[in-house]
């Protein structure tokens, strides 16, 4: 089969690879769109000390199944292979289990391939009227379900926050997205890129602003820098919540004095759980995440321009979908 290969710091190459061995009860898919996460950019720049070369990455797939008793269904795909039977997965937090693995990092290849195997537990159907170019969405888009349930969780009950989303990629995006179908209103997006500003704006209908201007009891920072960071615990409001998404380094930023003495809570959320992405499939297939028209489709052959665009930042869209069969 064909695939994208990392190969070493900024280096992916399009090439033919073995195909995948599906393992024991596991079912193989045809993939037909996979989304490029931030994880993926950051493995790119040989940041990610967790996905050496060489590795296909990608894990924001949906595809169709093929051969055996489920042949030529449509699915989307839960990356997150769990043990089923530790005290997280048992207590429905499967995102947590000690031995999960996720493809895209060894053992287990990335999704930057005509063809994957996987789990049937880690597959949920997708209906015959929902494009999978917008199933495969429901990776990202289940990582800021999860965290905006967690922070409106965390919030005392209190009704109608105001919210503030910190970046404007695919996560942030989601993020927004997420908290509207559960039911917040006074929601803006910083976002510092004037072109993807200005995308989120007209195509995605989002409150979208160069820099955060007030309090907030709910924000998330989708980025992860040290300067986010410090722009979550500057705005979120005394008694609000800081749900902590973005990956982007790993050390300061957080204002820890301010943020006790005004009692802000801090939640680091990491993935989903089985039910937060089951809970996004159907979300997308009901309508209740918008239109989800704001990707770049391009062709998996044409995947390495796609992360030099990316890094340079000349792309508007939230979200770039490969298509390994174009």
């Amino acid at each position: 089969m064909k695939a994208l290969v990392y190969e070493g710091v900024e280096t992916l190459v399009f090439r033919d690879v073995l195909d995948p061995l599906p393992g024991q009860g596991e079912e193989l898919i045809r993939v037909e769109a996979v989304g490029i996460c931030g994880s993926d950019m950051h493995a790119y720049l040989g940041h990610d000390a967790r996905r050496p070369a060489p590795l296909i990455l990608g894990h924001e797939a949906a595809g169709v199944i093929e051969g055996g008793p489920r042949d030529g269904e449509r699915v989307t795909v839960n990356p997150l292979v769990n043990c089923g039977s530790c005290k997280a997965c048992e207590t429905g937090r499967e995102n947590l289990c000690p031995d999960r693995q996720i493809i895209s990092m060894q053992p287990r290849e990335g999704a930057f391939a005509q063809y994957i195997s996987m789990p049937p537990q880690n597959l949920v159907s997708v209906p015959a009227d929902t494009p999978l170019q917008k199933a495969a969405l429901a990776e990202p888009l289940a990582v800021s379900w999860h965290a905006a349930r967690l922070a409106i969780g965390a919030l005392h009950g209190q009704a109608q926050p105001r919210a503030l989303v910190i970046g404007g990629g695919a996560i942030g995006l989601a993020a927004a997205l997420a908290l509207k179908a559960m039911g917040v209103e006074d929601l803006t997006i910083v976002e510092p890129n004037d072109g993807r500003r200005g995308f989120l704006a007209r195509t995605c209908g989002q409150h979208v602003t160069a820099q955060a201007e007030g309090q907030y009891a709910l924000v998330i920072d989708a980025v992860g820098y040290a300067s986010t960071r410090a722009t979550a615990s500057a705005h979120a409001e005394p008694g609000g919540v800081i749900a902590h998404v973005g990956l982007g380094e790993d050390k300061c930023g957080l204002d820890v004095r301010r943020m006790t003495l005004q009692e802000i809570t801090f939640i680091g959320t990491y993935t989903y759980t089985a039910q937060d992405f089951r809970d996004t499939a159907q979300a997308i297939f009901d309508g209740r995440l918008g239109a989800l028209d704001w990707v770049e489709a391009r062709a998996l052959k044409d995947g390495a321009q796609a992360f030099r665009d990316l890094r340079a930042g000349n792309v508007a869209a939230p979200k770039i979908v490969l298509d390994p069969w174009n």
